[in-house]
């Protein structure tokens, strides 16, 4: 862990034509999908996208898959992105997370019913026309993102389509309509974790045998990734897990979702919205953490936590991490309440570099709010230019392309920082770094990573 690899990274990128245009459907996000498809695309990023393969017809042995790249790139480390049209979900696939109940509901086609208020239905999720499609065509990119992990037939997988963190077991919420995060998440449960490398000196020692792998999911959306802790956090949690949920997002009174604990804006102490101890409730639960942030927060803040972040990272050691890269924190963003920005220390662009880079276990990238559709597809450039290890310059012009004019008046790929005070001060942006160390703390005392 924490090892920057030299073998050549396999990535794959989950597109289609059919995709891009049913996820342009939901209201919330109109047309984001054909932007952020079209951009990357133009960049060169996705140089084989006519040639998409079908997720279908995927019947490659993977020591065959390996030989085959290797073959076609001539045995160097540059790394290429594999293009994968996904199938749509089946019902069953909803089903190992939410009710039945409302994944009928979901799927039965009709635009209103008298009890959908008690689904969610209503208001940021009312039903819209091709609701049905668009739920099973995001599951199953998501899922197929994931299965080519635990397949081995992928380091990186990237899909921007999925990353809906807020729809719960049995209601939809949020502008998300089904929870393909904690679908994946399942997933990936299933990866095969590495044997442990036998001692070299002194008695031998016994270890529990691994049936599911450790998964960390990272949540950078500007809003509390509630859906996905919900799923994976109670009471009734063992002392031990193989899921790890931590969301770094805006908290304040009124600010949606209600976040476990809400920092007083006016005070250095948090108000606390539901139990637990400090910021991260990590005494509670060391398996699901939150990192509340203030109004304004910059590229400064992020890089004063980070360390802590990678040090409940280490401490955990999973197997994959899923990183929901919501990109409505950066500034520009019409929430106006993040000042993030895509490059620097501490940028966005720097953090999702780390956990490829330096993380040493399988990654998945998921897309999620940002509701200024060319900055999300600017940024999701951007973060798949690293994923392939080719970082695109910020100063890089927008190619001329069909949605050319949407990126005015800049033309370049950049998300700079505005000018709002990032009100995160040093006392307490310490306090969160501080509670990151215990959080890492208890988990190594529960050993989380045997």
């Amino acid at each position: 862990m924490f090892i920057t690899s030299k073998k050549r990274r396999r990535v794959v990128y989950i597109a289609s034509e059919s995709l891009a245009k049913i996820s342009a459907r939901l209201p919330s996000n109109r047309g984001r999908a054909v932007l952020v498809h079209g951009l990357a695309s133009s960049l060169g990023l996705l140089a084989n996208l006519a040639g998409t393969r079908d997720a279908a017809h995927e019947e490659h042995d993977v020591d065959d898959l390996a030989e085959d790249e290797d073959s076609e790139s001539g045995g160097d480390e540059s790394t290429s992105i594999r293009v994968l049209r996904p199938e749509l979900a089946a019902e069953d696939d909803l089903l190992s997370f939410h009710d039945t109940d409302l994944v009928e509901r979901l799927l039965s086609g009709q635009d209103a019913e008298p009890n959908d208020a008690g689904y969610g239905l209503e208001d940021d999720c009312a039903p819209f026309p091709g609701m049905r499609e668009y739920v099973l065509a995001v599951a199953g990119a998501s899922l197929a993102a994931a299965r080519e992990l635990v397949e081995g037939r992928a380091d990186v997988s990237i899909c921007w389509d999925g990353g809906r963190h807020h729809a719960h077991k049995s209601r939809v919420s949020g502008f998300c309509y089904v929870n393909d995060c904690v679908l994946a998440i399942l997933a990936l449960r299933r990866l095969r974790p590495p044997p442990h490398p036998p001692a070299t000196t002194g008695p031998s020692i016994s270890r529990p045998k691994l049936e599911r792998a450790r998964v960390m999911y990272l949540d950078l959306d500007l809003h509390y990734g509630d859906g996905v802790a919900g799923a994976f956090c109670g009471p009734n949690r063992a002392k031990s897990s193989n899921v790890l949920t931590l969301s770094i997002h805006h908290a304040a009174r009124g600010f949606f979702p209600l976040a476990p604990c809400t920092p007083d804006l006016l005070s250095s102490e948090p108000t606390h919205a539901a139990s637990g101890a400090g910021p991260l409730a990590t005494e509670d639960d060391p398996y699901s953490l939150t990192i509340p942030l203030h109004a304004g927060a910059s590229a400064r803040t992020y890089a004063a936590i980070w360390p802590g972040v990678e040090a409940v990272a280490h401490a955990f050691v999973p197997h994959a991490v899923v990183v929901q890269c919501g990109v409505d924190a950066l500034a520009g963003d019409p929430c106006a309440v993040g000042n993030w920005c895509l490059g620097g220390e501490g940028g966005l662009g720097w953090c999702i570099r780390r956990v490829i880079d330096e993380w040493g276990c399988k990654v998945l990238l998921l897309g999620g709010g940002g509701y200024n559709s060319p900055n999300a597809a600017r940024a999701w450039a951007y973060l798949t230019s690293i994923a392939k290890g080719e970082p695109l310059s910020l100063e890089t012009h927008i190619p001329d392309h069909a949605a050319f004019p949407a990126y005015a008046p800049s033309f370049t790929l950049d998300v700079p920082a505005g000018n709002a005070r990032d009100q995160n001060d040093e006392a307490y942006v310490q306090r969160l770094a501080d509670e990151l160390g215990n959080a890492a703390e208890v988990l190594r005392s529960r050993g989380a990573g045997v």
